[in-house]
């Protein structure tokens, strides 16, 4: 089982991955934005995002499969993924293996993202790239909550503005597990 916690910048996917942890201990972290990161060092984004390399796309669902068939184990996966296209084609690469995909979106107002991502630090020790990762997330802000209409018809879109407690309880509830801790 892959349970994605998709949404904007800042709506609180890694958060909501980081409750769930403590209260699904076999459950595996997995982030495609390293994949994105590794991709990178090796060769050139020429849109800027990693998102747009087929390879990306490719990694990210092959490693996906991967951590199912080789450990069994469910894996938690907070990634923001919002071109209908690229949902299209790694949850189909995901269900064609046979994986089940619980797939929520946090929903969360612009305000509430503009001031997370104006809240969190990236970079300390580099204040010129630490401005252009902030705005590169700001930028995307509008695409990220358009894309809400265009997901999954089984895409379950929780309230990003709740307690990350009773996000997870929420999560767990909707793939049949007992919330615990």
């Amino acid at each position: 089982m892959i349970v994605w916690v998709n949404g904007a910048f800042g709506s609180g996917k890694s958060t909501l991955v980081e409750e769930l942890r403590p209260r699904w201990p076999e459950a595996l972290v997995y982030d495609p934005e390293m994949v994105g990161f590794v991709l990178r060092e090796i060769v050139e984004v020429p849109t800027g995002d990693f998102q747009d390399l087929r390879l990306w796309r490719r990694q990210v669902a092959d490693l996906a499969v991967g951590l199912v068939e080789e450990y069994r184990r469910p894996v938690l996966v907070p990634m923001t993924l919002v071109n209908p296209d690229y949902v299209g084609e790694i949850f189909s690469a995901l269900k064609d293996a046979g994986i089940d995909v619980h797939h929520f979106f946090l929903k969360v107002s612009r305000d509430v993202l503009e001031r997370r991502i104006d809240g969190r630090t990236f970079f300390p020790d580099d204040p010129e790239r630490e401005e252009r990762v902030r705005r590169w997330a700001k930028d995307r802000i509008e695409a990220c909550m358009a894309a809400a209409d265009t997901l999954p018809g089984d895409t379950v879109f929780l309230d990003g503005g709740l307690p990350p407690r009773e996000l997870a309880e929420q999560v767990l509830a909707r793939v049949h597990l007992s919330p615990s801790a």
